[in-house]
């Protein structure tokens, strides 16, 4: 079965990008369902949305947390452990979001999201 062009452009993407690019790339979506279930915060289907989005986010900051605390990871070890604090407090504040539901509450994860997808950008041209 052949991909649409959108597939292909995106399977193309990936297999282009570098590692900073994805993990940069991803948190960018998970900040843009944050901010779209933000948004939409009185919709009937925020409950859903809002799961979702929080769900994706974890899963994307669980990844870095298992790749942050392995001992052949590359990056300084002051750098992973102030990431790995750094995934503790979106771990917490999601859970509280899913137990208390706020729409200011999502502010702070995007704004993360955004700043260290920022940063993965930047490094390479620093390098």
């Amino acid at each position: 079965m052949s991909l649409n062009p959108m597939e292909a452009y995106k399977k193309v993407e990936q297999e282009t990008l570098s590692g900073a690019e994805v993990e940069a790339a991803v948190l960018i979506k998970a900040a843009d369902k944050l901010e779209e279930c933000q948004k939409n915060w009185d919709a009937a289907d925020r409950e859903s949305q809002l799961d979702e989005s929080l769900k994706f986010n974890q899963l994307i900051w669980s990844i870095f947390q298992s790749e942050l605390a392995s001992e052949d990871n590359p990056l300084p070890k002051d750098l992973r452990l102030n990431l790995l604090r750094l995934s503790s407090f979106i771990d917490g504040r999601s859970l509280d979001t899913m137990a208390y539901p706020a729409s200011e509450k999502l502010t702070i994860l995007i704004n993360i999201n955004r700043n260290i997808a920022a940063g993965l950008r930047e490094r390479p041209k620093a390098a």
